[in-house]
């Protein structure tokens, strides 16, 4: 039996993800959103895009939540997006209690379920997902570290020209302004990228790790990365 994810919110992140996921045929995908018609439209439209890619998942869309009903994972993407000048935390009062009803709702109907929190600000949203879930901390995941971790290696990718396949990074800390790319555990090929770019280099794609986010939104302008 195919497995079930649910995504919560299907705005760019969550039709992007419920796209990919029925395209690699991982599971079939309950798409949510408050929006009247919005996931409907959306399911609908990746769907009727199966034959043509050759994939047979199911989409659902809905404006409830008793569809979402005994999923193996549930992603959280529902919330405001930044605008240009707005950090992260910014975010924190309007979507808190966005999650905090997702996290609940869906809880209740998949107590089983793996949730994986996406919305900003992306680490205090995870802890609240927690706590109004009521699920153990080793099924509340949020996404910011493998975001970081691949902004860092497609920066380090771009600079020695060189595929991303074979570089690797390692970024600490929450997903924000004030995570820590750490170059020395970063590599090329197993080489430390210490022994491979100056220091000014190293700064240079440090800081626009760190300001990855705020770069894309303040080239969208009206979103964010998604």
């Amino acid at each position: 039996m195919r497995k079930k994810v649910t995504v919560a919110g299907a705005g760019h992140v969550g039709s992007t993800l419920a796209q990919r996921i029925a395209e690699t045929g991982l599971a079939d995908v309950v798409l949510i959103d408050v929006v009247e018609g919005v996931p409907q439209g959306k399911g609908l439209d990746l769907l009727e895009a199966g034959p043509l890619l050759g994939y047979d998942s199911k989409i659902t869309g809905s404006n409830g939540y008793d569809e979402t009903g005994d999923s193996d994972i549930i992603v959280i993407t529902a919330g405001l997006a930044r605008k240009p000048g707005m950090s992260r935390d910014d975010l924190l009062a309007a979507n808190g209690d966005i999650v905090r009803k997702v996290a609940q709702e869906t809880s209740r109907r998949s107590s089983n379920a793996v949730m994986i929190v996406v919305t900003n600000p992306m680490d205090v949203m995870a802890f609240v997902a927690m706590k109004a879930s009521g699920f153990p901390r080793e099924r509340v995941i949020g996404m910011g570290g493998v975001l970081d971790s691949a902004r860092f290696r497609t920066f380090i990718a771009l600079e020695l020209g060189v595929s991303v396949e074979n570089t690797h990074a390692f970024v600490l800390g929450g997903h924000g302004d004030t995570m820590v790319p750490l170059p020395r555990y970063s590599t090329v090929a197993g080489i430390p990228i210490t022994e491979l770019m100056h220091g000014d280099q190293i700064n240079r794609l440090v800081e626009r790790t760190r300001n990855g986010g705020a770069e894309i939104v303040a080239l969208l302008k009206t979103g964010s990365a998604y």
